[in-house]
This record gives structure tokens, sequence and C-alpha cells, in this order.
């Protein structure tokens, strides 16, 4: 019976870790964008993010607590992971600022997870706890840092590309431009050495 609920516990460990997305958000020259997490004390959370596309690649990021207190606070960031545990019940919130461009748009790629609630140590909760749940526990943590590590991938792999096209298409326009420019020269260089040789009749 103990086997057949560790086999549950692993197949809901695995579905939760399926089910985890990430967001992508246009933030908008001189704007915020905020969002909040109801959790209990204790609580692990996680928050990932990657600038996707827009300016210098750069993003303000602040978490805040339910009293007010600054958690983190990062400035003209690309991205990052932060990790902390809740130190008292309500409402975390976490914002993205862009009020540093003047004009240039931002698209941010940003995921929280948050962890199990804290479970109350009683000896009930004690007996059941065994090192097969331990390593279920372990191996859910591990795919969910897998997921986000395919997730930045992606985003990285789409941000390189982008910037490899735009290099190509500059090399393409520069290179076209340095033909025009030894036609251009030759021609001229040709209607020269002829007007040079040309014999002027004296009247």
């Amino acid at each position: 019976m103990r086997t057949f609920d560790y086999t549950i516990g692993l197949f809901v460990s695995l579905t939760t870790i399926s089910s985890v997305c990430c967001y992508f958000i246009n933030i908008d020259a001189h704007a915020e964008e905020c969002f909040f997490d109801k959790v209990t004390s204790g609580t692990k959370m996680s928050l990932m993010f990657e600038v996707a596309e827009g300016g210098f690649l750069d993003i303000d990021v602040k978490i805040t607590g339910p009293d007010g207190r600054v958690i983190y606070t990062g400035d003209r960031e690309s991205n990052g992971k932060y990790t902390f545990s809740a130190h008292m019940d309500g409402i975390y919130k976490y914002c993205f600022s862009n009020k540093m461009s003047t004009m240039t748009p931002k698209i941010v790629m940003f995921s929280m997870d948050m962890g199990e609630k804290p479970k109350e140590n009683n000896m009930e909760t004690e007996a059941h706890h065994s090192k097969l749940e331990e390593m279920i526990n372990q191996l859910s943590s591990s795919l969910t840092g897998v997921k986000h590590e395919q997730d930045y991938m992606e985003v990285r792999e789409r941000i390189h590309r982008s910037i490899n096209d735009n290099t190509n298409s500059r090399v393409v326009l520069w290179s076209f431009f340095e033909a025009l420019v030894l036609v251009a020269m030759t021609l001229g260089q040709i209607y020269y050495l002829k007007r040079f040789f040309e014999v002027r009749r004296v009247v």
C-alpha cells in the first residue's frame, strides 16, 4: 500500500512538472508590470526571468514582501534567478520596470515557482516520512530546473538567431553598397582615361 502511495506521489510530481509554464509580457517604455502571489510563511519561492526582446535586453526587477520590505532588487538585468523563503503569510509582489527606457518596449519571459507549503512537525508526519519520499521531492525539483533551463535556452536561441539575422542583413547590404561604389569608381576611371587619351582636333 505504501509503494502504491509513493507511486501516486511520483505521478503527481511529474504531472505538476509538465504543467509548469513561463509567461511572456510586453512592457512599454516608462511602464511597470507587477504580479502578486499569496503564500504562507516558510514557502519556498523562485523567480526566474529573461529579457527576450527590446533595447539593450535589460530590465529592473523588484520583489517586495507583504510588510513592504524589499526582498530583492536588480537594476538593468538581462536574466536572473532568485530563490527565497516567505518570511510571513501574505501577498508577495514582484515587478518588472521599464521606466529607464525612453521609447523601446521590452518583452520579458518569467516564471514564479512555489514549493510545497511547510508541513507541521508532528509524530504522524515523521512516521510516514521516508527516504523514497525525499528522493521523489528531489526529482521533482530537479525536473523543474531542467524544464526552466530548456525554456531559457529556447529564448536565448531566439535572441541569438535574431542577432545573427540582423548581422547577416547588414553584411549583405554593406557588400552591395561596396559593389556599387566599386562599379561607380570603375566607370569613372574608364571615362577619365578615355577623355585623357582622346585626340583633340585643332581648328
